[in-house]
């Protein structure tokens, strides 16, 4: 396995070669940074040490900071914004410079990219220059255009909805014959793995035996399988760590000597119910990973909890349609909404727990920041109206903040954080008026809260988990090190002042305290500013296997 060069044609070279001088660099494998200074060329650490400027080199003074290697969302969203140069300041500003999309199941690729954009409207958007095709197709859309790097994973209900349609039906053997053969497409075209969202559609009509299937090329490829589990975690994760393992048996059952590696999709839960649930991949023998990111609060689509997913699978316009119809809706409050009330993560109170973070419909825009109940009661109806109402009037173009019954402090947290299969994933949705903070504040969090205030981790520590661990895990090449010869993705970041400026009140501003960023050793971030440089010349890349 291998990633593109990045040396490859459409990359910017600077004049000479970079410096750091002064700084102190960090090592997942060190137990302390260590001064030294870091020669930059041709897109790659090329010395570290005590380096000697030579005539024509650029020199960036990193005194009192730390040079790090630039981290990785292990769980984005940013598939159809990464050309968005708002969106690459605020990763940049946290010190990502590299994103693992394709997340949850759906996105664009395989296809025309028709499904991804309609069902994931509110969460990834519509792509601007994906011209459909296949995974091949969507990673040559992120060269040149953009100043983070991605990698892609095939997204199983994107693959479902090329072979099934909106069907709800288990596949056929023909059915799954071709599925399988678009995820071993997606492999050899670059993808890093496979994905799943089995509380979104159509991945909750995707059996287990169906997804098994699918994991078979991916462990063959030495893949990833990414669950997004059923059943809405927290006390129901036992059954979606039950159907990993039975996924995990029959991949590795048909691909001799490869057995299947998992990652767990935003693994929340009660601290004593995430570690036992890994211990229990570890005692099946599953070679199992997961992310988390350092927030309470969730954030999907507003039609996951409110709407049924026989209902939800449909177009759009018979979504809409059923949505204006008297009697579907009273059926709906009949039927369907106390069970709403009877979810879990959710409860009777489900209109004060869930918050609107994007309407995509202008009349509606004064509900941003407001909970249903406090819209329907400024609009003067009942909670289930104005939420019919207003996906009705969104075309499903909604997303919403949701609470928790049971707010966990940082000290449980740091319990989940501390284990050596976590690494970083901040589940950031840029798409609203009124987003959740996690995507302009996630890594920048994790720095401040979790290595300067509470001492959970060493900076060390945390290059190993949001950088060196999803690097490796993924495949993302000689990335998350900054030794001679790896890829100079690095960031330099003020260990006295990084922090999350992002709120649940005042949720878009970026993070404060990395300044300098490299992709590819090219300045993108240059204080705190995105650098100046020829639009499709940019140094991001798509992360390609090989």
């Amino acid at each position: 396995m291998s990633v593109s060069n990045p040396t490859d044609s459409h990359w910017v070279r600077p004049r000479g070669r970079i410096v750091l001088r002064g700084g102190h660099v960090v090592d997942a494998r060190e137990e302390a940074p260590r001064r030294a200074d870091v020669a930059v060329e041709d897109g790659v650490v090329a010395e570290i040490g005590d380096v000697a400027p030579r005539t024509g080199d650029e020199v960036l003074d990193s005194t009192g900071r730390l040079v790090m290697p630039g981290l990785v969302d292990a769980h984005s969203h940013t598939d159809g914004l990464l050309g968005d140069e708002s969106v690459q300041r605020s990763l940049l500003r946290q010190g990502v410079t590299s994103v693992i999309t394709g997340q949850d199941g759906v996105s664009y690729a395989p296809g025309d990219g028709a499904y991804g954009s309609e069902c994931f409207a509110a969460i990834n958007g519509p792509h601007p220059t994906y011209p459909g095709g296949g995974v091949a197709a969507y990673l040559a859309t992120v060269d040149g255009a953009s100043r983070l790097n991605a990698a892609y994973l095939v997204p199983a209900g994107t693959v479902r909805s090329v072979v099934c349609g909106r069907s709800r039906e288990a596949a056929d053997a023909s059915q799954l014959a071709s599925m399988v053969g678009l995820v071993a497409d997606g492999l050899r075209e670059g993808a890093v793995g496979l994905s799943t969202g089995l509380d979104y559609v159509p991945g909750i009509f995707q059996t287990t035996q169906e997804i098994a299937a699918l994991s078979v090329p991916v462990a063959r490829a030495g893949g990833v399988y990414v669950s997004h589990m059923r059943g809405g975690y927290e006390a129901n994760s036992a059954a979606g760590i039950d159907e990993i393992v039975s996924i995990a048996r029959f991949a590795s059952e048909h691909v001799a000597g490869n057995g299947l590696r998992v990652h767990v999709s935003h693994f929340h839960a009660d601290a004593d119910i995430v570690l036992k649930q890994l211990d229990t991949l570890d005692a099946a023998g599953v070679d199992a990973t997961f992310d988390a990111y350092p927030y309470i609060r969730g954030c999907s689509l507003l039609g996951m909890p409110l709407l049924p997913p026989e209902l939800a699978v449909q177009p759009v316009d018979e979504v809409v349609q059923a949505l204006s119809d008297p009697a579907e809706r009273a059926r709906l409050r009949r039927d369907w909404f106390p069970r709403v009330e009877r979810n879990p993560s959710l409860g009777p109170d489900w209109p004060h727990m869930i918050t609107f973070a994007h309407l995509a419909a202008p009349q509606l825009g004064w509900a941003h920041g407001l909970t249903i109940a406090q819209a329907a009661a400024r609009a003067g109806t009942d909670p289930i109206d104005f939420a019919l109402d207003a996906m009705r009037d969104c075309r499903l173009r909604t997303n919403v903040i949701m609470a928790v019954q049971t707010p966990r402090p940082v000290s449980e947290l740091a319990r989940i954080f501390e284990h050596p299969h976590h690494m970083g994933g901040s589940d950031g949705i840029f798409i609203g008026a009124h987003p959740h903070p996690r995507a302009r504040g996630t890594f920048a969090q994790y720095l401040r809260t979790y290595v300067r205030e509470t001492g959970t981790w060493s900076w060390a520590d945390a290059a190993h988990h949001l950088s060196f661990r999803p690097a490796t895990r993924f495949g993302l090449g000689r990335r998350g090190v900054i030794e001679p010869g790896a890829v100079a993705d690095i960031i330099v970041v003020d260990p006295d002042s990084v922090a999350d400026a992002a709120t649940y009140d005042e949720p878009l501003h970026d993070a404060v305290g990395i300044d300098d960023v490299l992709v590819a050793g090219i300045p993108v971030l240059a204080g705190g500013e995105l650098t100046a440089m020829p639009q499709g010349r940019l140094p991001g890349r798509g992360l390609r296997r090989s």
